[in-house]
C-alpha cells in the first residue's frame, strides 16, 4: 500500500542511518528517502485512494495537503543538506540524519492519522525528534533554545492530551461510542456534550496552537528557529506548524460537525489577529534575521487562522498559503543560514553588503522577502489576496482594514532589516578578523536549494496546476461544513 510505504520509507532509512559508519556518506540516504518519498506523494495526489471507515490511517484533502508540503520541503531540504554537511566535515552527523528521518516519519503518520490518540503520538514525536538537531551547533545559546522549545512544546502538547480526554468525555456524557477515531467522532459530533466540547476544544487550540506558533503561544520560536541551522529552521516553519495547523483545523472540523463552529471561529480569529499584532510588534528593528523569520513565520500563522475563522473564499486562500508559506520559509531560512554561516554572525549590523560576498543567496534571501511579504508575482500574493478577497466578501471590512494595516507595518519593518542584510554597504574588516574568521562560501547545493523553492513558488504565483487547484478546492470543503 502506497500510504504504508510512505510511512515505513523514512523510518528503514534512519534505522540504516544509525548502522552506516561514513560520515560522508550518510547525509546521502536523506534524499535517497525524500525522492522516492515525494514520488509516492505524487502518485497519491494524482490519484487518490479511496478512505475506509474507521481506519487508523488514511488521507483525506487535508491530509494530502499537508503531506505535499513536507515531502516537497523535505526533499528539497535533503539536497541542501549535502552541501551543509560538506561546511561542517569534522562533526559527526549520525544523530542530526537520523532525527531528520524520523522527523520526516512523524509528520507524515501526523498527516494521514484518522485517530487523536494517533495524531497526539506523531505530533509528540516530532517534538522529539527535532529537538536534537535544533542544539547541532553546540553552544550555550543553542542549549537554551532546546530547553526551551523542549518545555513549551511538551506544556502545549499535555494541553492537547487534556482537550482530547475532555473531548472523550464529551461524547461519553452526551451518550457517543466511546473512541478516539476521527470518522467516528464527526458522524457522533452532534451529540456531545456541549459544555465538555467546548472545554476540549479550547484546549487543542492552546495545545496544538502552541506547536503552530500562534501568539500568545509563539514564544519558543524566536529562540529555537534562531539557534536552530537553516535547514532545521526551514522545516519546523514550513514543515512542523503545518502539521501542527492541520491538528487544529481536525478539532475544527469536530467543532463544525457538532455545530459550534462559531466559538472555533471566533477563537481562530482572536489568536489570528494577535499573532499579526505580535508579529508587527517585534519585527520593527529586529537586528537578528533569523529571529526576524520567526516572527514572520507568526505572522503567517496568523494569516492561516484568520482565513479559516473568515470561511467561504478565505478557506480556500488559506490552504493555498499552506503550501506558499511552507515554501518560501524553506527558501528563506536556508539562504539565511548560508548567509549566517559566512559571517559567522546573524546579527543585521554583522552581515551588511552580504551581496558582494554571497550574490547567491543574498539574492535569494531579498527575494524571498519580497514573496513571503505578498510581492507580485509570487504565489503568497496570490493566496494573500484570496484571503482578503474572501475576507471583503464576508462583509468585513473592519477586519480587511486591519489585516492590510498589520501586513504594511511587518511589511516596512522586515523591509529595512533584509535591505540592509543584502544591499546595505559592506562591513569593513581588518585581515586579522578575515583570518579569524575563515569564511564559509556558498556551494552549488546550498543554493541549488532555496533557488528551486523560490522557483516552485513563482511558479505558483503564475499558473495553478488544476490537480493542485482542486486540491485546495477539496481541503478547503472539509472545513466549510455547517457554514
Amino acid at each position: 500500500m502506497l500510504l504504508d510505504a510512505i510511512i515505513i520509507l523514512p523510518l528503514l532509512a534512519a534505522a540504516l542511518a544509525a548502522v552506516v559508519p561514513s560520515e560522508s556518506r550518510r547525509p546521502w540516504l536523506l534524499p535517497a528517502a525524500a525522492i522516492p518519498h515525494l514520488l509516492l506523494v505524487g502518485r497519491i495526489i494524482a490519484a487518490p485512494p479511496a478512505m475506509g471507515d474507521g481506519t487508523m490511517l488514511a488521507l483525506d484533502g487535508l491530509g494530502r495537503l499537508v503531506l505535499l508540503v513536507v515531502s516537497l520541503l523535505f526533499a528539497v531540504s535533503s539536497i541542501y543538506s549535502l552541501g551543509y554537511f560538506r561546511t561542517h566535515p569534522t562533526w559527526s552527523n549520525r544523530t542530526f540524519v537520523v532525527c531528520l528521518l524520523l522527523f520526516l516519519g512523524a509528520m507524515s503518520v501526523a498527516a494521514a492519522a484518522r485517530h487523536l490518540g494517533l495524531l497526539w503520538v506523531a505530533v509528540e514525536a516530532t517534538t522529539v525528534a527535532s529537538a536534537p538537531m535544533i542544539y547541532f551547533n553546540r553552544n550555550r545559546f543553542s542549549i537554551e533554545a532546546t530547553w526551551k522549545y523542549l518545555l513549551f512544546c511538551s506544556v502545549g502538547i499535555a494541553l492537547a492530551m487534556l482537550g482530547i480526554l475532555f473531548l472523550a468525555y464529551a461524547g461519553l456524557h452526551g451518550g457517543a461510542e466511546g473512541s478516539l477515531q476521527f470518522d467516528l467522532l464527526l458522524s457522533q459530533a452532534q451529540l456531545f456534550s456541549k459544555p465538555w466540547l467546548r472545554a476540549g476544544f479550547v484546549f487543542l487550540l492552546v495545545g496544538f496552537g502552541t506547536k503552530m506558533g500562534l501568539a500568545p503561544l509563539h514564544t519558543w520560536k524566536p529562540d529555537a528557529y534562531g539557534e536552530a541551522p537553516g535547514l532545521v529552521g526551514g522545516l519546523l516553519a514550513g514543515g512542523l506548524t503545518s502539521v501542527a495547523f492541520l491538528a487544529v483545523l481536525r478539532a475544527v472540523q469536530i467543532m463544525n460537525a457538532a455545530g459550534e463552529a462559531e466559538l472555533a471561529r471566533q477563537c481562530l480569529l482572536g489568536l489570528g489577529l494577535l499573532s499579526l499584532v505580535f508579529a508587527a510588534i517585534f519585527v520593527i528593528r529586529q537586528r537578528d534575521i533569523k529571529r526576524m523569520l520567526a516572527y514572520s513565520s507568526v505572522e503567517h500563522m496568523g494569516i492561516l487562522a484568520i482565513g479559516v475563522s473568515v470561511g467561504g473564499l478565505a478557506v480556500y486562500g488559506a490552504m493555498f498559503h499552506v503550501l506558499n508559506n511552507a515554501l518560501t520559509k524553506g527558501s528563506l531560512f536556508m539562504s539565511a543560514g548560508n548567509i549566517h554561516r559566512y559571517f559567522g554572525s546573524k546579527k543585521m549590523c554583522e552581515t551588511q553588503g552580504a551581496v558582494s560576498a554571497l550574490p547567491w543567496s543574498a539574492g535569494l534571501f531579498l527575494a524571498g522577502f519580497l514573496a513571503i511579504a505578498g510581492s507580485p508575482p509570487f504565489g503568497p500574493f496570490l493566496s494573500e489576496f484570496t484571503i482578503l478577497c474572501g475576507i471583503f466578501g464576508a462583509g468585513r471590512s473592519g477586519l480587511g482594514l486591519a489585516f492590510i494595516s498589520l501586513l504594511a507595518v511587518i511589511f516596512i519593518g522586515m523591509s529595512h532589516t533584509v535591505v540592509s542584510v543584502a544591499l546595505g554597504p559592506p562591513m569593513e574588516e581588518t585581515p586579522e578578523e578575515v583570518g579569524d574568521r575563515r569564511p564559509l562560501r556558498e556551494g552549488f547545493l546550498t543554493v541549488l536549494g532555496p533557488f528551486l523553492l523560490l522557483g516552485l513558488v513563482l511558479v505558483l504565483g503564475l499558473y495553478l496546476p488544476p490537480p493542485l487547484r482542486d486540491l485546495f478546492r477539496e481541503a478547503a470543503g472539509l472545513l466549510e461544513v455547517g457554514r
